[in-house]
Parts: C-alpha cells; sequence; structure tokens
C-alpha cells in the first residue's frame, strides 16, 4: 500500500484553503442566490436524484457546502467533509 507523504496532505489542503476564498466570493458560485434559496443543483442533476426525502447522504469533497445543504432543502440526512478547514467554516456560514 502506497502512503503519501505528509507535506502533500498539506500542500492540497493549503491550496484548497486558497481556493474556497476565491470560489466563496466568485460569481460562479452564486453564494447571493443561495442564500436567497437557489439550489446550487443543475436541472440535470436534480432530474437524476429524484426523491431525496428521508435519504441519508455522504457528500465527499463537499467544498463549502453548497450542494450538500441543496440536497438537504431537499429533505436528505446529509453529511458533508471536506479536506480545506477554510472550506468547511464557510460551510457552516451557510447553514446558519
Amino acid at each position: 500500500m502506497m502512503s503519501l507523504h505528509p507535506d502533500y496532505l498539506e500542500k492540497n489542503r493549503n491550496s484548497w484553503n486558497k481556493r474556497a476564498d476565491l470560489h466563496f466570493n466568485s460569481q460562479f458560485y452564486d453564494v447571493k442566490g443561495f442564500l436567497e434559496g437557489k439550489s446550487s443543483l443543475k436541472p440535470i442533476e436534480l432530474g437524476l436524484l429524484g426523491d431525496l426525502r428521508g435519504k441519508k447522504v455522504l457528500h465527499l469533497q463537499c467544498h463549502f457546502g453548497q450542494d450538500s445543504l441543496s440536497l438537504a432543502r431537499m429533505g436528505a440526512d446529509v453529511t458533508g467533509i471536506d479536506l480545506s478547514d477554510k472550506a468547511i467554516e464557510y460551510a457552516r456560514k451557510l447553514r446558519l
């Protein structure tokens, strides 16, 4: 089994932490629209997902949680995880 060099994980985390700052404030992610109730999920995703009420979802690499929270708005019990501690901080702000 191959093990990762410890510096690799930290470099990767730092890279995603920087992206979290940029992404959260970008027009692409439309945080304002999301906070006003818009789903971050695309129509094709919504069509494929179907009814999520009462289902449990584990969202790996959830970034700052817009998709996870959109799934929760659809009735799913969602757990989102991410390598970036900065992204998780932003996700907590969105949840409030």
